[in-house]
């Protein structure tokens, strides 16, 4: 099993160590930003039942942007506005640490399948939230997991509104409701 395949077990099973060893590792970038694009394409392909054969596109793409867009504002929330004296990282170290988090969201995967899809979906994004606190936790050097709780939760729902705007503004106006 390759280095790669390893780290993200590790991060899926929640490893603390895995994610203070990601955030020392400068050379792994690569595999945070391989995970994330897993994770994306995964949620992309799961998507499939519900938006059709184009989710496979617009699921990665949005899931990629709400990726980025809740790492960002990650970093800004957790070392400008809720830091602890001894918060010291670089925005690369954090991405690398929650790239890893997103290990969990390759089981979105399964998202397609009737009558569990939803539940597998709802899972795996609870998974990554969890992932999410510790690689948090981790980067910014936090003794307390409810400050980081506050920074992924605050950070999630600010996302959560810039992609539905986004989201009504370029691909979700589909024209007016047909009538019966």
């Amino acid at each position: 099993m390759s280095v790669f395949q390893q780290r993200m077990i590790r991060a899926a099973k929640l490893d603390v160590h895995l994610y203070e060893e990601v955030e020392a590792d400068k050379t792994a970038m690569g595999q945070a930003m391989g995970v994330v694009v897993l994770s994306s394409l995964a949620a992309g392909i799961g998507s499939i039942a519900a938006i059709g054969v184009s989710g496979i596109a617009v699921g990665t793409l949005f899931a990629l942007a709400g990726w980025y867009i809740w790492a960002y504002l990650t970093y800004f929330i957790g070392t400008r506005f809720l830091p602890e004296p001894q918060t010291r990282t670089s925005h690369r170290e954090l991405l690398r640490t929650i790239g890893f988090s997103a290990s969990p969201g390759v089981l979105r995967v399964f998202a397609f399948i009737p009558g569990i899809g939803a539940f597998i979906s709802l899972a795996a994004s609870v998974w990554m939230l969890v992932a999410m606190v510790i690689a948090v936790r981790q980067a910014l050097d936090y003794t307390s997991t409810l400050r980081a709780v506050g920074v992924c939760v605050i950070g999630w729902i600010i996302q959560t509104v810039i992609l539905l705007i986004l989201f009504a503004i370029f691909g979700g106006g589909g024209g007016p409701a047909p009538t019966p």
